[in-house]
């Protein structure tokens, strides 16, 4: 997911060409906008954490890009290609690192396992 914060500073296409020359395949691509509901519920897993209301807050504050991507390893390739959650965490090179703006505003999202990724999916491109 490219998040609001992106989406605003016109990084879509910044992002994917990373995302693409790191060898995903793009599969599927959307832009929408998240209801506060649909953000609570796509982030359910963080429900009760103190960043829960900021998160899905700041999630639907504005339009997002969905994609779904294809590669070998695809989960944890794109977990290095993107960085810690805290930019300042995040390897050089890496989109957080070099996009983001803060650790909420933090440009994208990717599935942090395989399940995770089953149900992200189902939850976007049912």
């Amino acid at each position: 997911m490219i998040k609001p914060d992106a989406v605003k500073r016109n990084l879509i296409g910044e992002i994917l060409k990373r995302v693409e020359k790191s060898g995903f395949e793009i599969m599927d691509l959307k832009m929408l906008k998240l209801s506060l509901p649909q953000a609570k519920r796509f982030y359910r897993v963080h429900r009760g954490k103190p960043f829960f209301d900021k998160l899905v807050k700041y999630v639907s504050s504005g339009k997002v890009v969905i994609a779904l991507l294809k590669k070998k390893n695809a989960v944890k390739d794109l977990r290095e290609l993107i960085g810690s959650t805290d930019p300042e965490k995040a390897k050089k090179g890496t989109i957080r690192r070099d996009l983001a703006l803060n650790t909420t505003e933090n440009s994208v999202h990717a599935s942090d396992s395989p399940k995770n990724a089953k149900i992200e999916i189902e939850f976007f491109f049912k």
